[in-house]
């Protein structure tokens, strides 16, 4: 079962592949969702493609803007150039760029973009016979459902299992368009589920807010690969560096958990702690076992604090020496209890006992992020490219 993991630039790639995605998906400079990432040039396009199919892995491009007329010119010119970079599939929503690309492009797969808000079988028989080899459910799908377009279909489905949620069907909300005259479906979603309103019955103090809790099915892997699901996505385009690794690297482990057959119950619940501290969002399984209530929401009062537990991006590991160097992201000290994870799912617990400047004073607080730091400790293993440290919660 695949794990797909979002990028939304080039270095977000190389991190989601190294630490055990199977397969990318990101956007190019044009038609995509993300408008506020940095997206692909053609030249990191070709980069991405090749980057991941040195390792064995898959390249997805995003091209699921609702099209308007004037988002139409290039658009042929566009595929072909993308398609000569070597992606392996097309992650789309409008009728029209699927007959073009499964009738000339026959090599590189079709995959119908969650916009499309797929939430039946009837529909997936539908795109099956336009050609479309992979169907990204509606995250409004519950398990039973999934399963019955499973079984009735010969098309692969993908289900989100992480990140956030559409208050709204995805490709469906006109919000955000109606607010902020930026369109969501066109790549401009201002999140306005996530504003807060003034009420007019109230002096101003009080603010009204709504926006769904984010997706989180670690605790039901297991389910959905006994229904036969393709691919499990990660949303997040956007997130950060040590987001993506973590979250990855969890699910990397859990997927690999139930094939290796093994039988540890503390290191599934050690998953979950990582993956429920990562965000700074509360998190819910949404449609999977029941109708989404009031429980799945927020409502007035929320809070989304800042999440503080990544420490910093390992530069490298002197041996001789035994010194590890850091570029600093959050603030830390002599005396905390901290972990080193890399992308080949090794970890290592220490106490920081002494740490220098990058002029090789001693210190005893790290208080100045992309400061150089160098910590004292013995490591047991090698420390790859990409590595990170963060607090031993």
């Amino acid at each position: 079962m695949e794990l797909l993991a979002p990028a939304g630039d080039l270095e977000r790639l190389k991190i989601n592949l190294l630490y055990g995605a199977d397969a990318v998906y990101f956007g190019g400079k044009k038609y995509s969702l993300r408008a506020n990432a940095s997206n692909f040039g053609i030249s990191e396009i070709k980069e991405a493609c090749d980057f991941a199919h040195k390792l064995g892995k898959k390249v997805y491009l995003t091209l699921n803007i609702v099209f308007h007329n004037e988002d139409l010119e290039g658009l042929n010119e566009y595929i072909d150039e993308v398609v000569n970079c070597g992606i392996d599939a097309f992650i789309i929503s409008d009728p029209f760029i699927i007959n073009y690309i499964v009738t000339k492009y026959p090599q590189v797969e079709a995959h119908l973009s969650t916009q499309n808000s797929t939430t039946n079988k009837d529909t997936v028989k539908f795109f099956e016979e336009q050609g479309i080899k992979r169907v990204v459910l509606a995250r409004e799908v519950s398990l039973d459902e999934m399963k019955e377009i499973i079984d009735d279909t010969g098309v692969d489905v993908e289900v989100f299992i992480h990140g956030a949620m559409c208050t709204f069907y995805s490709g469906r909300c006109c919000l955000s368009n109606y607010v902020t005259n930026r369109d969501s479906n066109r790549g401009g979603c201002a999140q306005i589920c996530r504003f807060a309103y003034a009420m007019e019955e109230d002096d101003g103090d009080v603010k009204f807010t709504m926006a769904t809790k984010d997706l989180n099915l670690s605790r039901h892997i297991k389910e959905l690969m006994d229904i036969n699901v393709t691919s499990l996505k990660v949303e997040g385009r956007m997130r950060s560096h040590y987001y993506l690794a973590t979250v990855i690297g969890a699910y990397r482990k859990i997927i690999d958990y139930y094939y290796d057959d093994m039988d540890d119950e503390a290191y599934l619940l050690e998953q979950y702690r990582i993956l429920d501290r990562v965000a700074n969002r509360e998190t819910s399984s949404h449609y999977l076992k029941k109708k989404a209530d009031h429980t799945d929401q927020y409502y007035t009062g929320r809070q989304e604090l800042s999440n503080q537990d990544y420490l910093g991006l390992i530069k490298s590991y002197d041996v001789q020496k035994h010194l590890l160097i850091i570029s600093e992201r959050n603030y830390f000290k002599v005396g905390d209890e901290v972990e080193i994870f890399t992308p080949e799912g090794n970890t290592h617990s220490f106490v920081i006992e002494k740490m220098y400047d990058e002029n090789d004073e001693e210190i005893e607080v790290a208080r100045h992020p992309e400061e150089i730091i160098k910590i004292a400790v013995d490591i047991p293993f090698a420390v790859s490219e990409y590595s990170m440290m963060r607090i031993k919660g």
